[in-house]
């Protein structure tokens, strides 16, 4: 949540006003100021009172509303409906901004201000098409996007593209509304996209829409309302005697063998396939004798320093000091789901599996596959994120959670309860035992 101030700073008597933006990040509080290029007051704008000051006014007359004098009221009028015009500029724009770019650039608000008072020109070629506006802002925005983001952003364009096709219907922006949203869900629900994934789709289609927005291209007042339910996800992880079955089993192929210890790994070190992927021995310090891994996570890009286990030196031991070689994570997912296999992970669990919607006999695309909800053999469910997921469920009330939270990186303690799905409940549960 945001606020603005308006204030007037100067000791002269006839100055501009200054802003000042208030917001909150991660319990974090931060504060930008500019100057705006109003001036409230000036000596001759009042017949009856020629040397009333800019500060005199300010001071004195703007915030008391019971004024006589018709031209002070007039006045209160102008400069609010002025302010008010700013105001609504920098919020929408903060709306609108990456929050970690604004925190971390301090002429954030000096160019938001500037853009108010020189706004850029509007004009046809900015497209009002959403699938023209898609390719607008890959273009504006590519740069500054990751390439996940960037892939992810291509994806739901080709899925509206055929989406729009089927339905024989091209939406402007200023028709993302609700009838857009009805027709889009029960086009994904025919194609049995789940949930989850049309709350994805839609989020980007609304991200779309505010930098339209942004660039002051009319949407469709309805846009920000429009909601998908979602399913919450399962919290599938391995206990700690699973991954001792994983660390034992007797593995005669090298990629599966290879595949377990980064397995191993990642339950141990609780980060993204992305980031303990790119892991190598030249990331490795030694501080006071405690052997660290220090890297830059790719998903959020903080900086990060984390202690190497003792299971995770074991590893790399047994490679003379090396990680295991690096594979993708198509493969990754594929080779620990049969090493869990035969480690007899077999405990029946609720979640989603990958299936294919191609009829039988046609081989399937790649766009042919959806996640169904089930009851499933554990093993049947593991991914990628599982090692993340373990280390942070199964370390918890071990270690204190402000290490954890240091460890995997999430932005607060809240975030990383809800990642391990513990409720009100459970944390009532768990700290009886203190007041009892």
């Amino acid at each position: 949540m945001a606020t603005i101030n308006f204030l007037y700073r100067s000791t002269k008597q006839n100055e501009c006003l200054n802003v000042r933006l208030l917001f909150r990040v991660n319990n974090k509080d931060y504060v930008q100021g500019a100057k705006t290029k109003l001036t409230v007051y000036s000596y001759d704008e009042l017949a009856n009172d020629a040397k009333l000051s800019g500060k005199k006014y300010w001071d004195e007359f703007h915030l008391k509303r019971n004024s006589k004098d018709i031209d002070i009221k007039n006045k209160q009028r102008e400069i609010d409906v002025e302010l008010n015009k700013i105001e609504n500029h920098i919020l929408n724009a903060f709306r609108n901004a990456e929050v970690m770019k604004v925190t971390t650039n301090t002429k954030w608000l000096k160019e938001t201000l500037e853009r108010y008072y020189n706004p850029p020109e509007l004009n046809n070629s900015i497209p009002n098409d959403l699938m023209d506006f898609f390719d607008y802002y890959l273009e504006k925005k590519g740069a500054s996007m990751s390439a996940q983001r960037k892939k992810n952003t291509n994806v739901t364009k080709h899925k509206l593209e055929k989406f729009q096709n089927e339905i024989g219907k091209h939406f402007k922006l200023n028709e993302i509304n609700e009838n857009f949203l009805n027709q889009f869900t029960a086009y994904s629900d025919r194609l049995k996209y789940a949930p989850n994934t049309q709350q994805i789709d839609l989020s980007l289609v609304k991200t779309i829409c505010r930098y339209a927005k942004y660039l002051e291209v009319e949407i469709h007042p309805q846009m920000d309302s429009l909601k998908i339910p979602g399913d919450k996800p399962s919290h599938i992880f391995l206990n700690e005697s699973e991954i001792r079955a994983i660390t034992n089993l007797t593995i005669s192929q090298e990629y599966l063998d290879n595949a377990r210890d980064w397995l191993v790994i990642s339950c141990y070190l609780g980060q993204r396939v992305s980031d303990f992927m790119r892991f190598d021995s030249s990331m490795i310090r030694i501080e006071s004798g405690k052997r660290l891994i220090e890297f830059k996570q790719q998903k959020t890009k903080k900086f990060m320093t984390i202690p190497l286990s003792k299971e995770v030196q074991k590893i790399l031991n047994k490679r003379n000091g090396n990680f295991p070689r690096a594979i993708s994570a198509p493969k990754f997912n594929n080779y620990i789901k049969e090493i869990c296999r035969r480690a007899e992970i077999n405990e029946i669990c609720k979640g989603k599996k990958r299936i294919s919607i191609s009829p039988e006999g046609i081989k399937p695309k790649r766009e042919d596959y959806r996640d169904v909800k089930g009851e499933f053999e554990k093993w049947e469910l593991v991914s990628s994120h599982i090692g993340r997921r373990s280390f942070a469920t199964n370390f918890y009330g071990k270690i204190p959670t402000t290490f954890l939270i240091n460890i995997t990186g999430h932005s607060s303690e809240k975030m990383f309860l809800n990642y391990i799905k513990k409720s009100n409940k459970d944390l009532a549960l768990e700290s009886y035992a203190y007041f009892n």
